[in-house]
């Protein structure tokens, strides 16, 4: 993919899924705001580039999961807030979601995430 930028978008959860809503946090003001401050996202929040992530003064639970360079997950987590994520060597992108949804989605390790800015 190209450069990163801040905006929106949809995703979807390997090549048939339904798009989802995303928002992409590509600049380091973006991505250090990301959730905070919220009482929940519509879709998601892309983080780029990301390697891991923190949920302190976060309002609510939320899915972590990890991409790596194309897009395919590396793991996925659920984070109660106040919490400190680890670092994932592969990681070069984080999505977040709220807590559970990522299960619905059919998001797990393995799978791929095809992004739509356009």
């Amino acid at each position: 993919m190209a450069k990163w930028r801040d905006g929106s978008g949809t995703f979807t959860v390997g090549s048939q899924g339904a798009p989802i809503p995303l928002q992409i946090a590509a600049s380091y003001g973006a991505r250090t705001r990301g959730l905070l401050g919220r009482d929940g996202i519509e879709g998601a929040l892309l983080l780029t580039p990301a390697a891991s992530v923190h949920t302190f003064r976060m309002r609510f639970a939320i899915d972590v999961a990890y991409l790596d360079r194309k897009l395919r997950v590396l793991a996925v987590v659920t984070m109660a807030p106040g919490r400190l994520g680890l670092p994932r060597l592969r990681s070069r992108h984080v999505l977040e979601a709220r807590a559970g949804a990522m299960a619905g989605w059919g998001l797990r390790a393995g799978t791929r995430v095809n992004v739509d800015t356009g």
